[in-house]
């Protein structure tokens, strides 16, 4: 099982072998298409994240004492954008979630070379995510 910092630097890797952000929205694009499509019980208001301009869902489980995230969103890069907080917080013990230094975002250029409407967004999934690991956290 990965750490979170060794699925960072695959991402940043990813990333880093392109140079052109057209590209690397392209990549976000690929990311997002290839996401497992969420299950309709799952698209609910409760899971609808605050915050987006476009619609994300996410829906969160503990299992054998680490955190599952599933997600969609209907805009294709912000698909991507969660599918990659998705990949690399999924699997994770909540501790490890909450004390995670998230450095791919701004290692990768996202946070810059977002929309400040995608960057609230970002924020806003990364935020709920969290609230999670705190919430089964607490109940652990």
């Amino acid at each position: 099982m990965k750490t979170i910092d060794e699925i960072q630097d695959e991402i940043i890797e990813e990333f880093s072998a392109i140079d052109d952000w057209m590209d690397r929205y392209q990549l976000l694009i690929d990311i997002g298409s290839e996401q497992p499509t969420l299950a309709d019980e799952y698209k609910t208001e409760q899971n609808l994240i605050d915050g987006c301009q476009s619609r994300v869902w996410l829906h969160a489980e503990m299992r054998d004492g680490r955190l599952r995230f599933e997600a969609e969103s209907d805009a294709l890069i912000v698909k991507g954008i969660v599918g990659l907080l998705v990949r690399v917080l999924d699997n994770q013990t909540p501790s490890d979630i909450l004390s995670a230094d998230l450095r791919f975002i701004d290692a990768i250029g996202l946070r810059e070379h977002l929309s400040p409407t995608r960057s609230n967004g970002l924020l806003a999934m990364l935020k709920q995510m969290k609230l999670y690991a705190l919430a089964f956290q607490a109940k652990g």
